[in-house]
């Protein structure tokens, strides 16, 4: 039925007589074609049942709220599969509240009914009204089936209701449920969700049938529990087995790649995409843009942007993002800029990741326009974490005090992220007097992270104050957080090598060695002296330049020199903010080797070429 049939009916009965409009004068009898019709030629109620599934379908919002007036009238309200219609219309137009109205209203229910209606409630994110609602219906004595347990268990996956949960899942072996694909799929969903992956597996292997939805969640549910290596073997299992592939599985596999920076299986991946054609689709695309920035390929990335004919909000903030952690600030302000004139509304992640991009190069002035338009910006409120990157931009550039007023006047409590970007900036300008205090402020905020201990030691070591150290050390020996091992790494054709400082595990550690000697050779004969006030330790400046010298690192560049091909890139992860030694030490190796040095840290990734850095030694 078109939409001129809808219109056409509402307009034939507004033009009856009220007396024929009134409840008091609709009779109903049997019509020899086993519909119910109205006197004189009032409305049938099978073609309203049917109009209004037609409003459900194509959202008609205000021809179904007549069609509810027409039902109200007939004194159909008390008929159950006029409101179980009246209910999905109003659940499908996003009004649960008037669906919840008819529900209560109603004199019997039937199983359709409470499977709608919790439904209605888990997809809105309303999951203890769906919990509250299941139980009800329980206590009431209703049967339940395949649909109502899983809705359930969507809104124990949303909450990760970990109890709850579990009876669940008891219920559907009990009523031998749990041979449901969509059952299953929902219980192992639940269950990675509340960190239980091992059971998750186990729900996956007992199934009969597995879908598509059910790999998915697999994968996805493997990256969920930070299990990135396990999701990536998951992806090529399903995809040897021949399961049909989805967005999702795609999206969540990339999302692993991302994670451990594989740029061998996300350009892999990529393929998959391409030929399975999911290369355009915007979720898909933008986890390829996501994987390529955090593996180091920004043009890459761009590529795939720029590709993309389709365009929301958070595809232009992940490119956006992605420039900001290359220190390409200008591409990433330009994007922003570009993204408002499209007529795209930048959202909170639009400002942060265009903030980040001024603080990493100290475009001072620029982050105060970003910082100003947000503040005019009706659409967006304004949360720590953009005053966070406000902090950052006038601390690292030197603004000590002025971001310390900042933090002062903002309109709610300072966060961690906010004190650590003070305690940082104190780091790069040596102001210890601050950086005490924004470490006590980290120390009651994050008492497990040794990570505030270590650099507020190292701030009180920079100035010599080995006093100081000695006594931040125990504070952090006694606090019992333990101090994060730092650690480099490297992708050679697929596998990663990993190394830590002065490492002698790895089966080729001995020409590692010898290449980095090597390297060092050449770099004296230019000059290069060993910038030894970046060893924090109190001892002689032969010992510091002996501790300097095996930094991980520099193990997985002098690893990549010998392992890949001529010209191509090498690229280099680390846990812990690269060294300034280490800067220097890569710098001057991207002239002696002719090779383009991409080096990622927990800040941001430093491209070195031709003796330069892309972060213009501002980091």
């Amino acid at each position: 039925m078109r939409l001129q049939s809808v219109r056409r009916l509402i307009s034939t009965h507004r033009k009856l007589p009220c007396c024929l409009r009134s409840q008091s004068r609709f009779g109903f009898e049997a019509s020899n074609k086993g519909g119910v019709v109205c006197e004189d030629g009032a409305v049938r109620v099978l073609e309203l049942q049917e109009i209004l599934q037609l409003c459900a379908r194509k959202q008609l919002t205000r021809e179904g709220k007549c069609c509810h007036g027409l039902a109200v009238q007939a004194g159909l309200l008390a008929d159950t599969l006029t409101c179980n219609i009246l209910i999905n219309f109003y659940s499908k137009g996003g009004r649960v509240d008037f669906a919840r109205r008819v529900f209560d209203g109603m004199p019997e229910r039937s199983l359709v009914t409470w499977n709608t209606m919790i439904a209605a409630h888990a997809q809105r994110g309303e999951d203890m009204e769906a919990l509250d609602l299941f139980l009800q219906m329980r206590r009431e004595g209703s049967l339940l089936s395949e649909f109502t347990l899983s809705s359930v268990l969507c809104a124990c996956a949303a909450r990760c209701a970990v109890t709850e949960s579990q009876q669940l899942h008891a219920l559907a072996l009990k009523t031998a449920a749990d041979s449901n694909v969509f059952v299953a799929t929902a219980v192992l969903d639940v269950y990675a969700k509340c960190k239980m992956i091992r059971d998750a597996r186990l729900v996956f292997d007992a199934m009969p049938e597995k879908s598509s939805v059910s790999w998915s969640s697999m994968v996805a549910g493997y990256v969920q529990n930070d299990l990135y290596e396990e999701a990536v073997w998951f992806f090529r299992r399903a995809h040897e087995m021949g399961v049909e592939l989805t967005q999702f599985t795609l999206s969540a596999a990339l999302s692993a790649c991302a994670s451990v920076a594989a740029s061998t299986e996300g350009k892999q991946l990529h393929s998959v995409a391409i030929r399975a054609g999911f290369a355009a689709n915007l979720f898909v695309a933008t986890s390829l843009i996501d994987a390529y920035s955090k593996c180091g390929c920004i043009r890459e990335a761009y590529l795939v942007f720029c590709n993309v004919e389709d365009e929301n909000i958070v595809l232009w903030n992940a490119m956006i993002t992605g420039f900001s952690k290359h220190a390409r600030p200008h591409e990433a302000m330009m994007l922003f800029e570009k993204m408002r004139q499209r007529g795209l509304q930048p959202n909170e992640v639009s400002y942060v990741s265009v903030l980040s991009a001024c603080s990493h190069v100290g475009l001072v002035e620029e982050g105060r326009g970003y910082f100003d338009l947000l503040l005019r910006d009706a659409a967006v409120r304004p949360n720590v974490l953009h005053y966070s990157c406000m902090v950052d931009v006038l601390g690292r550039a030197g603004r000590i005090d002025e971001a310390w007023e900042l933090i002062r006047r903002m309109p709610f409590g300072a966060s961690a992220s906010v004190w650590g970007s003070m305690l940082n900036s104190c780091r790069v300008h040596g102001n210890v007097e601050l950086a005490k205090i924004a470490a006590q402020h980290l120390f009651e905020l994050e008492p497990d992270n040794a990570g505030n201990h270590v650099l507020l030691s190292n701030i009180y070591a920079a100035s010599k104050q080995w006093g100081e150290v000695a006594e931040a050390r125990k504070f952090l020996k006694d606090s019992g957080a333990r101090k994060e091992i730092g650690k480099s790494w490297i992708d050679v054709r697929g596998k990663v090598h990993s190394f830590v400082v002065g490492e002698n595990k790895h089966p080729r550690i001995g020409e590692i060695y010898t290449k980095l000697e090597g390297l060092r050779s050449e770099m004296n004969r230019l000059a290069y002296k060993v910038e030894v006030h970046h060893d924090l330790h109190d001892v002689g400046e032969g010992q510091k330049e002996e501790l300097l010298r095996h930094h991980s690192e520099r193990l997985a560049l002098a690893f990549g020199l010998i392992e890949l091909p001529s010209g191509t890139p090498i690229r280099i992860f680390k846990n812990l903010r690269v060294c300034g030694d280490c800067h220097s030490f890569m710098k001057t190796a991207s002239m002696i080797t002719d090779r383009e040095i991409i080096a990622r840290d927990t800040n941001r990734f430093h491209h070195f070429s031709r003796g330069h850095c892309s972060c213009g030694d501002f980091w």
